[in-house]
């Protein structure tokens, strides 16, 4: 299972570096395996929360996830997206663009393409900051089966109950981003802001709609033949029905998984640049880490782990919380991509480890309340 999954992200790999050393010699070959390194260090909790997103998506979105995803992700989100991004911010038509893009020491307006880009990371900090806080105050203040940091986050769950409050929060940390880091960009910094939390607002609600309608009819006393008519089917562990869902609602999650891959990727993209200023080169290497993403998200969704290491999710969820904050200070101040990823690392190291601790207690409660077999009773 671990070949099948991870095939394609070790053919990619060694076709990817090998085209490298032969393209721009052992000097590139180092810069895109550096950056390769670099988008897995940065992305490792995006995988454990697009687990928890995938996971309620059928097969076949799963399969669309790991082929058409990936092009998305690797020529949309770190290609063409940036370019796109130049071009609105600075106000370049797109062949201009596209030349700056090509010949690092080309300039519009005394700035190489870089330049423009590092120039655009108020409005991206902005958009990617408030979709990715959305995501964690909504983990942050629903209801949990499982706590982690319960001093936390039963408190929490209790404010939670108030409506809407999650958007609350996010558009008083973006005022609060605007008026004390943005400066001379506050105007941009608050529509870029906007925007991040309407997509977030859009795409999350449109695919809860038609799961919420699939989980009515299963409800009804359809059960799995009804799920499966409605364009799902039921999964799961033994006493746990999972909804895995297709067509409309399965899609608007394809979606929601896209925007929060470019999220992730901004930071990466921008600080890529600080490696290397071909994007080729660039393209090339972030690619091969976001292959190993989506091939670890599919892993940890085909193996069960979320549902056995059960605060994995709350430690990825953290670790998006702290990125959001660091997207949203990064307007005004340079936060190192080193940190961005040991942060991540961090969380997700003291989940797994709360996680395994849980586990060995539960087990070692089971082994003591077991009966004593009939034998060993006789035998004293």
């Amino acid at each position: 299972m671990f070949l099948r999954t991870f095939g394609w992200s070790f053919a990619t790999t060694i076709a990817g570096l090998i085209a490298a050393g032969l393209i721009w010699g052992a000097e590139g070959f180092g810069v895109v395996l550096i950056l390769a390194i670099l988008e897995i260090s940065l992305s490792f909790d995006n995988a454990v929360v697009n687990a928890t997103v995938l996971k309620r998506m059928n097969p076949f979105w799963q399969k669309i996830f790991l082929t058409v995803g990936v092009l998305i992700a690797v020529f949309g989100m770190r290609l063409l997206f940036p370019l796109l991004v130049v071009g609105l911010t600075a106000h370049i038509g797109p062949s201009t663009v596209i030349d700056l893009a090509l010949n690092s020491t080309h300039t519009y307006n005394g700035l190489t393409y870089a330049q423009h880009l590092e120039a655009a990371n108020p409005a991206i900090a902005a958009f990617g900051g408030i979709f990715l806080l959305m995501i964690f105050l909504d983990f942050i203040l629903e209801e949990k089966d499982f706590h982690w940091l319960h001093w936390i986050e039963r408190p929490l769950e209790r404010i939670g109950r108030l409506e809407a409050l999650s958007s609350v929060l996010a558009l008083v940390s973006l005022a609060l981003a605007a008026r004390f880091f943005a400066g001379e960009h506050a105007e941009t910094v608050l529509l870029a802001g906007l925007l991040g939390l309407a997509t977030y607002l859009a795409v999350n609600g449109l695919s809860g709609v038609f799961e919420s309608t699939l989980e009515e009819d299963e409800d009804e006393g359809e059960g799995e033949e009804g799920a499966e008519e409605a364009g799902g089917a039921v999964t799961g562990k033994p006493g746990k029905s999972v909804v895995q869902v297709a067509g409309k609602a399965a899609f608007f999650l394809f979606l929601y998984l896209e925007v929060l891959d470019a999220s992730f990727s901004f930071d990466g993209v921008v600080g890529a640049f600080a490696i290397s200023n071909d994007i080729f080169q660039i393209t090339l290497g972030l690619g091969i880490g976001a292959m190993y993403i989506r091939s670890l998200t599919v892993f940890l969704v085909r193996k069960g782990t979320l549902d056995d290491y059960v605060y994995l999710e709350h430690g990825a969820h953290y670790a998006i919380g702290a990125l959001a904050g660091i997207l949203l200070i990064s307007i005004e101040y340079k936060i190192p991509e080193i940190v961005t990823g040991l942060i991540g690392v961090a969380f997700i190291g003291a989940a797994l480890t709360s996680s395994l601790m849980r586990n060995r207690r539960i087990a070692q409660a089971e082994e003591a309340t077991a009966p004593e077999p009939a034998g060993a009773a006789a035998k004293r």
